[in-house]
């Protein structure tokens, strides 16, 4: 039965060949990448070489905050005005010229489609003159090897496969056994909210300012966890669901509003704690039985909510009781970022793997 092969597939056969002669012909012994993120409001470009970051950098888009929330079209546009400099900064931090460059890397989805596609065309163009392969990488995916990045030459501090992964952000609640940096599954998920949608959207019925979360995080370390109690849904196996939570802060608000007007300022810290408290402890329940089931003792965290003060010290605490080894990433790789991408572009290089020209970027997608 013979295989049918598409005309793009077979021009991307091609280029690949090209690249491999020209790798060849230079005798290029280092592999450097350029990172570009656009999934959402931050615009970011990072150059990895041999692993190793050199630069990364971000611009972030204050605009939004004056919503409550990221507006996509000011994002785009924002993208545009700031994907060059930002890029250029990137290769002036990293002392290299854009002829030295091995790869572009760019996040192809999950986002907004405005803004994956700045970033798409941008690399598209930019491989093209620069007669280089291009590399899609999957944001969700990157977040995970955001753990691979090395700081400097001597840096091994990273997990072994496999490893169970918890990927927590404002968009996303997911565990993710992964077995190798293109071998990842996703045993559990949020089957509505994420963990970072339920602190942002209760902190903003709190009146507190966006982003929510990192509001949270600062007042919770004031107040008493277990002030109040929360409605913890009660889901199958490893997946999530933050709704029922939200549900019960909201008619807690509206319940305690009745009786004092003045309940949430009064009480503001005892109720960011005890939010904060409950979401960790819905996080942490499924990731110890998934890690349980699964024999796994060697557990990271990823994404923007890894970030949390309090999540850290949960994964900290089980560390010590459940003998885990644990990986949580510098507060620099949490958020959204171009080193995660050029690490994810780095392994995918390595591979050949690369991304043909007719590439579009895609808005949803599990890992």
């Amino acid at each position: 039965m013979h295989k049918t092969i598409k005309i793009s597939d077979k021009f991307s056969l091609i280029l690949h060949k090209i690249y491999r002669m020209n790798d060849k012909i230079n005798n290029r012994m280092d592999v450097t990448i350029l990172g570009i993120e656009s999934s959402c409001d931050d615009t970011s470009a990072a150059v990895l070489k041999n692993g190793v970051l050199l630069s990364n950098i971000i611009a972030n888009q204050k605009i939004h905050e004056a919503y409550g929330g990221v507006v996509p079209e000011l994002a785009s546009r924002a993208h545009q005005q700031n994907i060059i400099p930002v890029i250029h900064a990137a290769l002036k931090q990293a002392g290299i010229n854009k002829e030295d460059l091995s790869a572009i890397a760019f996040t192809r989805g999950p986002g907004l489609l405005g803004s994956l596609l700045v970033g798409t065309s941008f690399s598209k163009g930019f491989s093209t003159a620069l007669n280089i392969p291009m590399v899609e990488v999957n944001h969700l995916q990157a977040h995970v090897l955001a753990h691979f990045i090395k700081q400097n030459e001597s840096d091994a501090n990273h997990p072994s496969f496999p490893f169970l992964c918890l990927l927590v952000s404002g968009g996303n609640s997911q565990i993710i056994l992964v077995r190798a940096y293109n071998d990842m599954e996703v045993v559990g998920q949020t089957i509505d909210d994420a963990a970072g949608e339920a602190f942002d959207k209760c902190a903003k019925v709190m009146g507190l300012p966006y982003p929510g979360g990192p509001v949270v995080d600062r007042l919770a370390k004031e107040g008493n966890p277990k002030a109040f109690k929360l409605n913890k849904p009660q889901i199958p196996d490893y997946n999530y669901s933050f709704s029922g939570l939200k549900t019960s802060f909201l008619y807690l608000l509206r319940d305690e509003l009745k009786k004092n007007p003045h309940f949430i300022e009064e009480n503001k810290a005892d109720l960011c704690a005890s939010l904060q408290y409950t979401i960790i402890e819905i996080l942490m329940d499924k990731l110890r039985k998934a890690a349980k089931d699964l024999k796994i003792k060697e557990v990271a965290v990823a994404g923007g909510v890894s970030a949390n003060s309090g999540l850290r010290t949960a994964f900290e605490e089980h560390a010590q009781k459940y003998h885990w080894k644990i990986y949580i990433p510098p507060f620099a790789f949490t958020t959204d970022n171009a080193a995660m991408v050029a690490m994810s572009g780095h392994f995918k290089y390595l591979n050949n793997d690369f991304c043909p020209m007719d590439a579009v970027p895609f808005s949803k997608v599990v890992v």
